[in-house]
C-alpha cells in the first residue's frame, strides 16, 4: 500500500479578503502560517515521513510546504515546482471581491463561471497577460502556455500532465509523496482518483491546511482516504469532500 498526502495551502490574504486569486502571488495571513505549522504538527504527531515533495510556483503553496516541512524537521527533502499545480486561472476576475463580482455580472452569470466544469470566466487583459509572460517564473514554458483564463477542465488537465509525468513515477518507486498546492488542483487530482463525474465536481471542496491522505493499491487505485487532524483520522465524509462552500480561492 502506498499513502499520499494533498495539503491545500493556509489561509491567504486575498481569502481573508474574499477575493478571487488565481494566479495572483498573494501570500499567506497569521492564520495561514498557523494553519501550516499545524498541518506539519498533526503529520509527524502521526508518523508520517516525505522522500519528495511536490508543489506549485506561488508562494502561498511553497510557503505552506516550507513550514510544514520544517515542524515535521523534513527542510532537507527535495522540492519539486511546476505551474502545472498552480491554482486555476480566472481571468479578469483575478483580484476581484466576490461579492462585487456577483454584483457587477449578476449571481446566475457567476454561477455559471464557478459550476460549469468547461466555461471559462472573461479573459484577462493584455497588459495583465503580458505580466504573466513577463514573469521569470514562467519564462521556460512559453507563452502559448500561458492561459487568458481556465474552466475547470483546463485545470484539470494541466493538473493531470504533472501527475502522469512526475508524481505516478514517484510513487511506483515507493516515494513517500506530499503534493501542497491550491483548491482547484488539488480537486482535479481527487476527481481523477475518486472517478468523480464532471457534473460532480463542480461542488467538490478542499479545506485549507487539513492533511488529506490517500491510501493506493500497487496501481494507484484507491482504497481509502481521510483527512487527518492531532486525534487522528476524520472521515471523509465528516469535513465533506462534496459541499457547497465557496471553493473559488
Amino acid at each position: 500500500m502506498k499513502k499520499l498526502v494533498f495539503i491545500r495551502h493556509g489561509q491567504s490574504h486575498y481569502n481573508l479578503e474574499n477575493r478571487f486569486t488565481g494566479w495572483k502571488d498573494v501570500d499567506l495571513t497569521d492564520e495561514g502560517y498557523n494553519g501550516a505549522r499545524e498541518a506539519g504538527s498533526i503529520l509527524k504527531k502521526h508518523g508520517f515521513i516525505f522522500d519528495i515533495a511536490h508543489t506549485s510556483v506561488l508562494k502561498r503553496a511553497i510557503r505552506t510546504l516550507w513550514i510544514l516541512l520544517h515542524e515535521m524537521d523534513l527542510m532537507w527533502i527535495p522540492i519539486q515546482k511546476s505551474w502545472r499545480l498552480n491554482e486555476r486561472h480566472y481571468g479578469s476576475l483575478q483580484g476581484m471581491d466576490k461579492d462585487e463580482v456577483i454584483a457587477k455580472f449578476g449571481e446566475e452569470q457567476v454561477n455559471e463561471w464557478r459550476r460549469s466544469a468547461s466555461v471559462r470566466p472573461p479573459d484577462i487583459s493584455p497588459e495583465e497577460h503580458f505580466r504573466d509572460v513577463s514573469d521569470p517564473k514562467y519564462a521556460s514554458i512559453g507563452k502559448e502556455r500561458i492561459p487568458l483564463s481556465e474552466s475547470l477542465l483546463d485545470t484539470e488537465e494541466r493538473a493531470l500532465v504533472y501527475w502522469n509525468e512526475q508524481i505516478v513515477p514517484s510513487l511506483k518507486h515507493n516515494q513517500r509523496v506530499i503534493i501542497s498546492a491550491h483548491g482547484n488542483t488539488l480537486r482535479a487530482l481527487v476527481k481523477y482518483l475518486d472517478n468523480i463525474p464532471d457534473d460532480g465536481v463542480v461542488s467538490l471542496n478542499i479545506p485549507n491546511s487539513i492533511p488529506l491522505v490517500y491510501e493506493l493499491d500497487d496501481n494507484l487505485k484507491p482504497i481509502r482516504h481521510y483527512y487527518l487532524c492531532q486525534d487522528g483520522e476524520i472521515p471523509h465524509d465528516s469535513i465533506p469532500l462534496h459541499t457547497d462552500c465557496d471553493w473559488m480561492g
